[in-house]
């Protein structure tokens, strides 16, 4: 016979840091899992999509608009520069420091990670609706830019 006590959620399980914890957790297992899939790491998109965005720059300044510390960006920058997605060269303006630039080859791995993610935020994300969603979105990001703003923190994309 079942404890009626077991069916019982405890104090924790309703509030909302214990939620969002567990869903976080929930959410990088997927994430990681399907980066994992096509051959990458979470590093790798945030990297790729800086490089997009911003155009080449140095190691410090893809480090500080990624949020990937220094220490992880070498290891980084490696690994995707040994699979021709990033090219290094010296900076014209000072040779003690590299420029890295988004190759071709790069790109396409970027699609094929955008792809990934947005299967991995559907699967996440399956019991809402689309509105429901978008919502989850706006109070998740409410939150994270008050809390940023308190802390002086800003993490990358």
């Amino acid at each position: 016979m079942e404890n009626p006590a077991e069916k019982t959620p405890a104090r924790w399980e309703g509030l909302p840091s214990w939620l969002l914890t567990q869903t976080a957790g929930h959410a990088h297992r997927l994430v990681s899992d399907g980066f994992s899939a096509v051959g990458a790491r979470g590093y790798h998109y945030r990297l790729l999509a800086t490089l997009e965005k911003l155009g080449p720059a140095s190691q410090a300044t893809l480090g500080r608009r990624s949020g990937i510390h220094l220490s992880d960006m070498v290891a980084t920058i490696n690994e995707l520069a040994d699979r021709e997605l990033v090219e290094r060269a010296p900076d014209p303006a000072d040779r003690r420091r590299n420029v890295i630039s988004l190759t071709a080859a790069g790109k396409r791995q970027l699609r094929r990670l955008e792809k990934q993610l947005a299967e991995t935020q559907d699967e996440l994300l399956a019991p809402l609706s689309p509105e429901e969603r978008q919502r989850l979105t706006e109070l998740l990001s409410r939150l994270l830019e008050h809390h940023n703003r308190r802390t002086g923190s800003v993490e990358g994309p």
